[in-house]
């Protein structure tokens, strides 16, 4: 057959196609992973923000008592 033979451009075009669906459906299903990823991380960093600011406030805490604590001796 030859190049220009519409049955073989028809074979050709529709396996491009089936690739091209192949490629579409690993880019969905990676993109669907990685919003998953991303959620989580979201998530994570929200907790570790939290965990952030309650030490800080203990510590604010302990050097406003160890001020007070400073001026009483």
């Amino acid at each position: 057959m030859s190049a220009t033979d519409p049955l073989q451009q028809l074979h050709d075009l529709a396996t491009k196609a089936e690739q091209l669906a192949d490629l579409c459906r690993q880019l969905s299903e990676e993109n669907r992973t990685l919003r998953l990823s991303h959620d989580q991380l979201l998530g994570e960093r929200a907790q570790l923000l939290t965990k952030n600011e309650q030490a800080r406030s203990r510590v604010e805490a302990m050097i406003h008592r160890l001020k007070s604590m400073e001026h009483n001796a």
